[in-house]
């Protein structure tokens, strides 16, 4: 794991956010293995037994969305998420610091609060109508995943305010 992890005795907000992301980062861990058993199991009753289930195949997209989505803010806390290493690995801690502080502050932040914003809409009108899968053997309540694109962005958003704090510690310590 990265640096990010690392950091001992962080302000107890920091802390609260990067437990929380842990939380979702192991739960939604474990959706990959059930992913790739729901898989094996689509395969096997297709070319085996003949059969089909739209649900189930749904559901390993559903999977995947909550892995990707609720995984986000994990990922950033355990430095992860893609970054241009190039110049990044050369800098001294005080400017990787900078970087993080900048890169999260003008970017990834704007970014979540636009994402935020506009999925609320959207989510409310899934709401509203009771949104479900087209098919009718689908799965149901599709409003339930749409939800969770706000609550990513927000997640994102906090585990960023982290990453500033932690950056912020590491200007003054290097």
């Amino acid at each position: 794991m990265s640096q990010t992890v690392k950091d001992s005795q962080p302000a107890a907000g920091v802390a609260l956010i990067d437990r929380i992301s842990d939380v979702f980062g192991a739960v939604v861990s474990w959706l990959t293995l059930l992913m790739v058993i729901t898989t094996f199991a689509i395969v096997t009753l297709r070319y085996f037994f003949d059969m089909g289930f739209i649900w189930m195949q749904e559901s390993t997209t559903w999977m995947h969305a909550f892995v990707f989505m609720l995984g986000a803010a994990y990922t950033l806390r355990a430095g992860d998420h893609v970054r241009v290493d190039v110049f990044y690995k050369q800098m001294s801690v005080r400017r990787q610091a900078w970087v993080d502080i900048l890169g999260t502050a003008l970017f990834l932040l704007p970014l979540c609060g636009y994402v935020f914003f506009e999925s609320l809409f959207y989510v409310e009108q899934s709401w509203a109508v009771g949104e479900s899968s087209r098919e009718g053997s689908g799965l149901g309540a599709l409003y339930l995943l749409k939800t969770v694109i706000p609550l990513t962005a927000l997640m994102l958003a906090l585990q960023g305010v982290s990453e500033i704090v932690r950056a912020a510690r590491r200007m003054r310590q290097g």
